[in-house]
C-alpha cells in the first residue's frame, strides 16, 4: 500500500516524541530531521518537504509546545494538520448540477488505466450516490478502447454512447451531451483519448472538446507509481486545460506515495478520487484528513463504517446478531459472516482502518485470508444437516468432507475449534444479556475503558 513505509517511519518518530517528558528546541530539531528524511525517502518533492518542516516548527513554537509538560499530543496534532493541508484540506467532492447533467471530462496519458477509471467513476456515482450516469466513448484512436468501455458499461449496467471510430471525438462529445440532456441523465462522463506523451494535437483536441461541451469538471488521471513524473504531467495538463481535480490511481500498490503528498501543493489541483485496486468498485472519494490519519497510524473508522454500510444489510445483520446472542449460531451462519467480511475488502486493508491495531506482516495477512478460504471450502463440502448440527461430524464424515474439498482432517478440526471458541464467547455474552453483568475476563480493565 502507498505510504506504508512513510507511515511506519512517522509512527516510529512520533512514538519517540511521546517518550519525551518535555520538548526542547534540540529534540524538536532532531524529530524534524527524521521527518525530513522520511518524506524525502517517500519521494516527496524537496521544496514541499522544506516548507512542510518549516511550517511544523513554526506552529510548534507558536503553540508554545516546548513549555508544555506533555507536548506529544500537540506535536501529533500539528503534524496531522500539516499533512492534511498538504494533501488538500477540505472536502474535494464533485458539486453536482441540479436539473441538468453534470459533465465530467476525463483526461490523461495512454496506459494509465483511464478507460477503466471512467467505469469506476460511473460505478461509484451510480452505486453510492444513485446517479443516472452516461459514459461517452471519445477515444477513436485505440481500436479496443470503445469495446473496452462498452464491456465495462455492461458490467456496471451503465449505458455507453458511441458513434464508432470514423467520427471526430469532438462531435461524439457534443452528441453525447445532447443525449445526456434529452434523456435526463444526472452525469455524463467523457472518456477521451490518451497519448504516450503530451503533444500539441492531443491538447488541441482536448481543448476543442472542452470548448464545445463546457464540462463542469476536468479530471486528470495520474498513476501513483509514476512518482514525480505525475507532477510534471499534472502541471502540463493544468496549464492547457485548467484542471478541476485529479484521480490518483494505484494507491494500493507499493508506490512510495510522494507524488500524492506533493501534487496539490505544487499544482494547486486537488486529488478528488483515489484508485485502490483493479476491481470496478475500487475507487473512493479522496479525503485528505482521513489519509493523514492513516499515514500517522490513527486508522480510518469513518471509511470502515462507510464500507460496512454500503456492503452489509443493516436489518439482516441486526437479526443475525440477535440470533447469535440467543445461542443460535451454526456453520451456515459462520459462512455468512465470512462472506460479509470478504465483501468489505482484504483483511490487511480492513485492519489498517482500525485505530491501534498492531501491524501484521504480509505473510500473516495471506495466512489469514488463506484460512478463510479453506474454511469456506470445508463448509461448502458439508451437507445442510452437518452445517446445522456440527456435533455429528465424526471421523468418517470428516474423511468424506476432506476428500470433497481437497483439505485435511486437521483443517476441519481447526475450523471446528474456531467455531467452538465462538460458541463459548456467545455463551458468555448470553450471561451478560440475562444479568447485565460482564462475565469474568470480558470486562474493562480497572480505571475504565482507557
Amino acid at each position: 500500500m502507498a505510504f506504508e513505509s512513510l507511515s511506519e517511519k512517522f509512527q516510529r518518530i512520533l512514538k519517540k516524541v511521546k517518550g519525551q517528558s518535555r520538548l526542547t528546541e534540540a529534540n524538536m530539531d532532531e524529530m524534524l530531521k527524521e521527518v525530513r528524511i522520511a518524506l524525502l525517502e517517500a519521494d516527496v518533492n524537496f521544496k514541499v518537504v522544506k516548507e512542510f518542516v518549516e511550517q511544523v516548527k513554526q506552529k510548534a513554537i507558536g503553540e508554545e509546545v516546548y513549555t508544555k509538560l506533555n507536548p506529544s499530543q500537540m506535536v501529533v496534532k500539528i503534524v496531522h494538520d500539516e499533512l492534511t493541508e498538504l494533501l488538500g484540506s477540505g472536502e474535494s467532492e464533485i458539486i453536482y448540477e441540479k436539473n441538468k447533467p453534470t459533465i465530467i471530462m476525463l483526461v490523461g496519458l495512454q496506459g494509465t488505466g483511464k478507460t477503466t477509471s471512467a467505469g469506476k467513476l460511473a460505478n461509484l456515482m451510480k452505486r453510492k450516490l444513485a446517479k443516472k450516469v452516461l459514459l461517452a466513448a471519445c477515444d477513436v484512436y485505440r481500436p479496443a478502447a470503445i469495446d473496452q468501455l462498452q464491456q465495462i458499461g455492461k458490467q456496471i449496467d451503465v449505458p455507453v454512447f458511441t458513434m464508432g471510430t470514423d467520427v471526430s471525438p469532438v462531435e461524439i462529445a457534443v452528441k453525447a451531451k445532447e443525449k445526456a440532456y434529452n434523456d435526463h441523465f444526472d452525469v455524463l462522463i467523457i472518456d477521451t483519448a490518451g497519448r504516450l506523451q503530451i503533444d500539441e494535437p492531443l491538447m488541441k483536441e482536448l481543448n476543442d472538446i472542452s470548448a464545445k461541451v463546457e464540462p463542469n469538471e476536468v479530471l486528470l488521471l495520474v498513476d501513483a507509481m509514476s512518482g514525480q513524473d505525475a507532477i510534471n504531467v499534472a502541471k502540463a495538463f493544468n496549464e492547457s486545460l485548467s484542471l478541476t481535480g485529479i484521480i490518483m490511481s494505484k494507491l494500493d500498490g507499493d508506490a512510495r506515495g510522494g507524488s500524492s503528498l506533493s501534487i496539490k501543493h505544487l499544482t494547486g489541483v486537488p486529488i478528488k478520487f483515489a484508485g485502490t485496486g483493479e476491481k470496478l468498485t475500487d475507487l473512493d472519494v479522496f479525503h485528505p484528513d482521513r489519509m493523514a490519519d492513516r499515514i500517522l497510524g490513527m486508522g480510518d473508522i469513518v471509511t470502515l463504517v462507510e464500507k460496512v454500510q454500503e456492503e452489509i444489510d443493516e436489518k439482516e445483520a441486526r437479526k443475525d446478531a440477535e440470533a447469535m446472542l440467543d445461542g443460535k449460531f451454526t456453520l451456515d451462519d459462520l459462512l455468512k459472516q465470512m462472506k460479509r467480511i470478504q465483501k468489505l475488502g482484504s483483511m490487511g486493508g480492513l485492519l489498517k482502518l482500525i485505530p491501534g491495531m498492531p501491524k501484521i506482516t504480509e505473510e500473516q495477512k495471506e495466512a489469514g485470508e488463506r484460512e478463510m478460504r479453506n474454511f469456506e471450502a470445508i463448509i461448502n463440502s458439508m451437507t445442510p444437516y452437518e452445517r446445522q448440527h456440527p456435533e455429528v461430524l465424526k471421523n468418517s464424515r470428516k474423511v468424506r468432507i476432506a476428500n470433497g474439498c481437497g483439505k485435511t482432517n486437521a483443517d476441519i478440526n481447526r475450523l471446528l475449534k474456531r467455531y467452538e471458541s465462538m460458541l463459548e464467547m456467545m455463551k458468555k455474552m448470553q450471561q451478560y444479556k440475562k444479568t447485565g453483568r460482564m462475565p469474568p475476563g470480558m470486562g474493562f480493565p480497572p480505571g475504565g475503558m482507557m
